[in-house]
């Protein structure tokens, strides 16, 4: 029975990761993947291609662009004397040390051209190098945990440029900066250094303690009511918007709890406001054991500056004028900051540990519990889970380790809604979230997308599978708020997952895991999948079972003649590069086959060789272009030798 048949009978969503865990689970006895008796017996019986492992390695571009975790081995040379292979009707025998090459030159052109369709918007960037931050120029290794850092929270009322001021610290585009209150709303967390000082920065959202109205705080927090709420009471929408204040405060008290230093910003040019004495206050009643560095923001002028600051002398601190756009004043700012903080060296026992950590991004359409999910698997309350679509602004990352020790980095999203709805609903703050959320699918390894139990999937949920497949990430479909669906019996997991691969089948070879994050149940097997997912990704298929099988693909099913009576025939294969699994077909003619015999050799590797969670491509390399190309190099090295020769005869007369 084909694997992908075997997946739908599954009544349970992640019981077919059957796959012994072994470093290569091809050769386990305990493997349940269907191998045809030709193939185990041309393993046990014939003299094939057997591959030497060489620990050489690089790192190419995965099909897109931004922050790529694709690579190609250069570890798929055939270690015997006959370096020639053919299973083709042709007498002409193939050179695989060339074609093994020339399979990661395939990869790396497709990989360039696809890389400019899938492309993203760049956000420009305001962090820019200046001679006060010369001394972190030069990026450091990550050596001590994350977790081992002081931390340095950046606390102040909104729209004062907290997060241009992260930004600025972290050196980079970490948080979203709109010319808007109330944009920041959960923790935000990057790792920052000065001179021999690492820690770690926190951006929080802005403290509201004033007493304001309730359409004051909408508009400060720009909050709205309608989109995305269809269905919830009106008193549900208007106690969810009450409620949004307290919690964002309680986010930024979490940040000061755990935070060794805390920087009180606040806004030079609107001056002092009542809320920023509230917040003095605040910080002097209930956390005076802390160093409190009082910043001013927005100081660019150097004649105004220091007039601009001497007015918050009334806060009982010392103003340092700074601007988080230009950076003046940030050399100043960090020398205080790390004299309230101590060196942490490194650990004498802290293990080696390789530099590769899986990245699980959680992605969907708004309110289908995408924060609940992150909160639930983490185990606190890491953001802020509200009705009101939207409440999701940044990207949040979150270091996760699993019951087994692995180590996860979790990455929140904001909903992805439709791009026209974005552009109506004119908010440059959602246009800048869901790119984000794109970025987040980029530089993920497993994406979990999230579909809730009580909607329809949508047409938006097959445009981000779209993208998910595009950008050759493994997947793993949760369908969250699994509590909400009635009279549930043993069939109806059965009969969702087959509406959800009718409707996503691009999405086919996914798990599917049923989960209601609110009470807490079933998260975890997310987190189990995903790692199965990740292992698949990283899978390599040794050559020798790679052609067996693609031999009886063939054989079993020829390719298509033309009306001219050509035929497509098959040279060699190989897998040039994981993450994901990619293989190179070469052949006479890429053009002799058609769509439908390609997804017929995809059909028939899944069917033999499993690889599920992940997308899988498959890439048709011409003899004949392989030929041109070779004649181009001859011809070029020819013209090279007789300019060579001309050369030498001139300067000897």
């Amino acid at each position: 029975m084909a694997y992908l048949s075997q997946l739908h009978h599954f009544p349970t969503p992640i019981s077919y990761f059957t796959v012994a865990k072994t470093p290569n689970p091809i050769f386990s006895s305990h493997n349940t993947l269907p191998f045809s008796t030709s193939i185990l017996s041309a393993l046990s019986h014939t003299k094939s291609i057997s591959l030497a492992r060489r620990s050489i390695s690089r790192s190419v571009p995965q099909f897109s662009t931004g922050e790529l975790s694709g690579t190609v081995d250069d570890d798929e040379l055939p270690d015997e004397l006959d370096h020639h292979v053919n299973y083709s009707d042709d007498d002409d025998e193939i050179d695989v040390v060339t074609l093994e090459q020339e399979a990661k030159d395939v990869v790396l052109e497709y990989s360039n051209s696809l890389s400019r369709v899938l492309s993203i918007d760049d956000e420009k960037s305001d962090v820019k190098e200046t001679a006060k931050t010369s001394k972190r120029s030069k990026q450091k290794k990550k050596i001590i945990p994350d977790n081992l850092l002081p931390r340095i929270a950046i606390v102040g009322r909104p729209n004062v440029g907290k997060s241009a001021l992260f930004n600025r610290l972290v050196g980079g585009n970490r948080a979203i900066v709109v010319d808007e209150p109330g944009v920041t709303r959960d923790r935000l967390y990057g790792r920052s250094y000065w001179g021999e000082h690492e820690f770690m920065v926190v951006d929080t959202g802005g403290v509201l303690t004033v007493s304001k109205s309730r359409t004051t705080v909408m508009k400060e927090l720009d909050i709205t009511t309608t989109i995305g709420m269809d269905g919830i009471p009106l008193a549900s929408r208007e106690a969810a918007v009450a409620r949004m204040p307290s919690m964002i405060e309680k986010q930024a008290i979490a940040a000061v709890e755990e935070s060794s230093v805390i920087i009180f910003l606040v806004d030079g040019q609107a001056g002092l406001t009542a809320a920023d004495v509230e917040i003095a206050d605040w910080l002097r009643k209930n956390y005076s054991n802390k160093c409190t560095i009082l910043a001013v923001n927005k100081c660019e002028s150097p004649r105004k500056r220091i007039m601009q600051a001497s007015e918050f002398w009334s806060l009982g601190l010392e103003p340092i004028p700074i601007s988080a756009i230009s950076g003046t004043g940030t050399g100043e700012l960090l020398d205080l900051v790390c004299s309230g903080i101590q060196k942490v060296e490194e650990p004498n026992n802290l293990v080696e540990e390789e530099d590769y950590v899986p990245a699980i991004s959680i992605v969907g359409r708004p309110n289908v519990g995408k924060s609940s999910i992150l909160n639930a698997l983490v185990g606190e309350d890491r953001t802020i889970v509200s009705p009101i679509s939207g409440t999701t602004r940044d990207a949040i990352d979150t270091e996760f380790i699993g019951a087994d020790g692995q180590k996860f980095h979790l990455i929140d999203t904001a909903g992805i809604r439709k791009r026209t709805a974005v552009a109506s609903a004119g908010s440059t703050t959602e246009a800048l979230s869901v790119n984000r959320a794109f970025r987040a699918i980029r530089r993920s390894d497993v994406v979990a997308l999230v579909i809730e139990a009580m909607a329809c999937i949508t047409e938006q949920d097959y445009k981000i599978a779209e993208r998910i497949e595009k950008e050759g990430k493994g997947c793993v479909i949760v369908v969250n708020k699994w509590d909400t669906i009635p009279n549930k019996n043993q069939q109806t997991a059965f009969h969702y997952e087959q509406d959800i691969r009718e409707k996503l089948r691009l999405l086919d070879w996914a798990p599917v895991v049923y989960s209601t994050a609110l009470a807490g149940q079933s998260v975890e097997k997310i987190i189990v999948a995903a790692s199965e997912v990740e292992k698949e990704r990283s899978r390599r298929l040794g050559t020798s079972i790679l052609n067996q099988v693609v031999r009886e693909s063939v054989t079993f099913k020829p390719p298509p003649r033309t009306r001219g009576g050509k035929r497509g025939r098959v040279y060699y294969c190989t897998q040039a590069a994981i993450r994901p699994p990619t293989f190179v077909f070469f052949v006479n003619d890429a053009k002799l086959f058609p769509e439908t015999y390609r997804r017929f050799m995809e059909k028939q590797l899944r069917t033999n060789a499993g690889f599920p969670g992940t997308p899988i491509r498959l890439l048709w390399r011409s003899r004949r272009k392989m030929e041109k190309d070779e004649g181009k190099m001859v011809t070029r090295t020819k013209e090279n030798n007789a300019s060579r020769r001309r050369k030498l005869i001139t300067t000897t007369q």
